[in-house]
C-alpha cells in the first residue's frame, strides 16, 4: 500500500511514486498529446522549410509513418517524444515501476521501442537513411538537427 499525504495546491504527492497530478489532471494532460504536427514536428520542419528544403510530412506510404521524408534523398526523419519513445530507458524504466499503472507504461513503451527498430530495419532494407532525433535535441538544438539532416543530403548529393 502507497502512503499519500495531500500537498500545498490540493495535488496528491505519493512519496514512492514519481506522479504528483491527479488522475483527472493527469488524464487532461494525456488527452492533449497528439501524434501528429506536434511542437518538436513543426519547430524542426519550419527550420527546414526556412532553410530552403522540401519534404513530405507523416508519410504513410513508408513503415512507420515518419515524419519528415525527403523523397529526392531517400531520408525519413523521426521526431519521437522522450517519453512514449523510451529516452534513457533504464532510468524511466525504474520511475514506472513504482506508479500506479507502472506494468502498463513499461509493456507500451517497451512495444514502442520494438517497433520504433523494427522500423528502423526495414526502412534501411529499403536504402532509406533514417534520422531519430528526441524531442529535447529539437527544441534546444533546432540548427543542430538541421545541420545533421543537411550532411546527409550533401553525401547523397556526392554520390548522384
Amino acid at each position: 500500500m502507497h502512503r499519500i499525504k495531500p500537498c500545498y495546491a490540493g495535488l496528491l504527492l505519493c512519496e514512492d511514486k514519481m506522479d504528483v497530478l491527479t488522475r483527472q489532471q493527469r488524464s487532461a494532460n494525456m488527452k492533449k498529446i497528439h501524434g501528429k504536427d506536434t511542437e518538436i514536428e513543426v519547430k524542426l520542419r519550419k527550420a527546414l522549410w526556412n532553410k530552403g528544403y522540401r519534404y513530405r510530412k507523416n508519410y504513410d506510404k513508408l513503415s512507420g509513418k515518419p515524419d519528415i521524408v525527403f523523397l529526392k534523398y531517400k531520408i525519413v526523419v523521426f521526431c519521437d517524444g522522450e517519453f512514449f519513445h523510451g529516452y534513457n530507458w533504464y532510468q524511466l524504466k525504474k520511475k514506472l515501476q513504482r506508479s500506479d499503472n507502472g506494468p502498463y507504461w513499461i509493456n507500451k513503451i517497451g512495444l514502442n521501442r520494438e517497433h520504433d527498430k523494427k522500423v528502423n530495419q526495414e526502412l534501411e532494407a529499403e536504402g532509406w537513411h533514417v534520422i531519430r532525433f528526441w524531442g529535447n535535441s529539437i527544441l534546444n538544438d533546432t540548427e543542430g538537427c538541421v545541420h545533421s539532416i543537411e550532411e546527409i543530403i550533401f553525401e547523397q548529393k556526392m554520390t548522384e
